[in-house]
């Protein structure tokens, strides 16, 4: 349930033509929705601006669909992720709704919004081809909640030209978000250059020695590049999230909605670009 769904329920019961018993009914399932086997969060998108979103490994395909059946009744767009070919086949074939991001290893129910007026750059870059999936999922999010997406792959450390002859681009974006694997240094060399908030992701790319990520990850939390922020191995969709909340917190800030100087123009100016129902991302872990 967004808040622009309820805002217009209100609004019609402002102007006597929906009941309340009727608005009641279509409130009912606040905060959320007993399917037996999950519970689904309606009321997310009212406190964070976007909804769940279905993590589909270790559920059946008849599970996912009848999530998101469910979410789809509050939001217009609802995103499963980490769903291999043989899972999505299975779920599309049930719920020929969605189409599937293979790539992003994403199925997507739903339009995707296009590019939210004021909405900042976001940079997501990767150190090699091997780490763009889980770029793909970040960038599928950003590309969902209406921000301007910048790509660019493969510019790991071991040709380090490639990243400088690419940094009046990177300097344009607000937000950069980097995945890599191997040694992970990518995101300490970013974080030196930019002076802006920097994520790293450490990707499940490399050799033994890589622990499946347990290296980069470790190595990007050691980083020299001071304030770099680090999410679990192969998390495209968290880091996406974490440059969603910086993203929204600087809008409140240029919209003056913080430090006890919020007016009422100034919160409708903040409502107004950060519009919770341009993403239905919606999750269900």
């Amino acid at each position: 349930m967004d808040k622009d769904k309820i805002l217009f329920l209100l609004e019609k019961i402002a102007a006597g033509t929906l009941s309340p018993e009727s608005a009641f009914d279509e409130l009912k399932d606040l905060p959320y929705a007993d399917l037996g086997f999950a519970r689904l969060d309606l009321h997310r998108s009212l406190r964070h601006g976007y909804a769940e979103v279905v993590f589909s490994p270790g559920k059946s395909a008849d599970q996912i669909v009848s999530i998101v059946q469910k979410l789809r009744e509050t939001n217009k767009l609802v995103i499963a992720t980490r769903a291999d070919q043989a899972l999505a086949d299975q779920v599309l074939a049930a719920y020929p709704a969605g189409h599937y991001e293979k790539l992003a290893r994403a199925l997507v129910f739903g339009e995707m919004p296009g590019t939210t007026d004021g909405a900042l750059i976001v940079n997501v870059v990767t150190a090699g081809t091997a780490d763009i999936p889980v770029a793909e999922e970040c960038a599928l999010f950003l590309v969902a909640a209406g921000l301007p997406v910048q790509k660019l792959y493969d510019v790991g450390v071991a040709g380090l030209h490639r990243l400088l002859d690419n940094l009046p681009l990177l300097r344009r974006g607000a937000i950069t978000i980097v995945c890599a694997g191997m040694d992970g240094a990518l995101p300490s060399v970013v974080g030196g250059i930019l002076d802006g908030p920097v994520i790293a992701v450490p990707t499940s790319v490399g050799y033994g020695a890589a622990f499946e990520g347990l290296a980069p990850l470790l190595s990007m939390l050691n980083s020299c590049a001071a304030g770099i922020t680090v999410v679990n191995i192969d998390n495209g969709f968290g880091a996406a999230y974490a440059a969603l909340r910086v993203h929204n917190s600087m809008l409140k800030v240029s919209a003056n909605v913080l430090n006890g100087q919020t007016s009422r123009s100034s919160t409708n100016d903040w409502h107004s670009v950060s519009a919770p129902d341009r993403c239905g991302i919606s999750a269900s872990l």
